[in-house]
């Protein structure tokens, strides 16, 4: 699905004249969809530990003066992977096909 930015005025004015053309100089946005979703419960994924455990580590002991149990990076581990995926979803709504902060 292709999706034309052409200023609202001159759509009108087109579309009234009945002269309606797809210009070649507009930008253009295309959309994309995927039917691939990430399954949490995949044993591929839930496997994989996403964080960097001695940093999560440093970062409590300084900063909070606790220990950090293994469990920790597991749990950390998974709701980084819902919420990228909610993140991966938002990005192909508006029709890219590149993860950026905004979609979180």
């Amino acid at each position: 699905m292709k999706v034309d930015y052409v200023k609202e005025s001159e759509e009108a004015s087109e579309k009234e004249e009945g002269t309606f053309k797809e210009k070649k100089d507009s930008p253009r946005r295309i959309l994309v969809g995927s039917k691939a979703k990430t399954n949490i419960n995949s044993e591929a994924f839930n496997k994989d530990i996403l964080i960097v455990a001695s940093k999560l580590k440093k970062y409590v002991k300084d900063k909070h003066g606790l220990n950090t149990s293994a469990g920790v990076m597991e749990m950390l581990s998974n709701i980084i992977r819902i919420q990228c995926d909610r993140a991966v979803e938002n990005a192909m709504r508006e029709g890219r096909k590149t993860l950026m902060d905004r979609d979180f």
